[in-house]
């Protein structure tokens, strides 16, 4: 589980209440539950998004992303290097024939897949050629959904002004001589421009830049695997490999990473 984004989700809406019930308790909620404005706000902008789907079924998959803005990024770089590492220390003894059988203990499926087309003898070029396909793909797919997201936090906003210019319009059109009733029909108007806006920078906005900051991080460990990768078949020293690669890295991990490399051999 990301705290981080359970404690973000679960503070925006308790501060959002603390500042309702402040003054007046928890009966000046009933202020700021109004179920028109709901379904103008919240299914308007959901309907836009799915007119923008190539389909239902690939909106409600992108709705149901949301889910993984709660899962935490299960790999990183320090362990990658490391793994690339002890394949560089496994070639380098034992030719990269061997490989194959250190590829059997590889849980990813993106490192397996490199690591079998270097004990196959794949010509280098195409071994690039072929990960850096499947990694475009990924990030495809991945900025897919970031969009979706995008798309939805600007529909929010959007619509909420929708609702508050019909609010407006049904008021005027109603108002006559009881200007008493402005202030609370006015009240009204304004709850969808509420909705939106906590739509898009509550939920939206915040699930697509984290979506957008995973795939980064999912990304940059592939690009290190691919970089990896290649250097092993080129039969680089591991020592070289492990500096190659510790490039990826900010100073501060490199500085962590240090003490523990001591897999590879020395150059020259």
């Amino acid at each position: 589980m990301d705290l981080a984004s359970l404690v973000g989700i679960i503070m925006c809406f308790g501060l959002c209440i603390y500042g309702i019930i402040n003054e007046k308790g928890m009966s000046a909620l009933e202020a700021f539950l109004n179920a028109p404005s709901a379904y103008i706000t919240f299914g308007g902008s959901l309907f836009a998004v799915m007119m923008m789907q190539g389909s239902i079924p690939k909106f409600l998959n992108n709705l149901k992303s949301i889910s993984l803005i709660f899962k935490p990024v299960k790999s990183n770089e320090e362990e990658t290097i490391r793994t690339i590492i002890e394949l560089s220390n496994v070639a380098r003894k034992d030719g990269l024939l061997a490989l194959e059988e250190a590829a059997n203990t590889i849980e990813d499926e993106f490192l397996k897949k490199g690591v079998m087309l270097i004990v196959d003898g794949t010509d280098p070029e195409l071994v690039r050629s072929i990960l850096e396909t499947e990694l475009n793909c990924i990030e495809g797919r991945h900025k897919e959904v970031v969009h979706f997201w995008e798309n939805l936090a600007s529909m929010g906003p959007a619509w909420g002004m929708i609702g508050t210019l019909i609010g407006l319009i049904n008021m005027l059109k109603d108002m006559g001589d009881d200007v008493g009733s402005v202030g609370p029909n006015m009240a009204v108007a304004l709850i969808t421009t509420l909705y939106g806006s906590l739509l898009a920078n509550w939920i939206a906005t915040p699930t697509a830049t984290k979506l957008g900051a995973n795939n980064d991080v999912e990304i940059r460990i592939k690009e290190v695997m691919v970089e990896g990768l290649l250097s092993i078949q080129a039969g680089e020293n591991p020592r070289v490999i492990e500096e190659k690669l510790k490039s990826f890295l900010s100073p501060a991990k490199r500085q962590e990473m240090s003490p523990e490399n001591e897999g590879g051999e020395k150059i020259g």
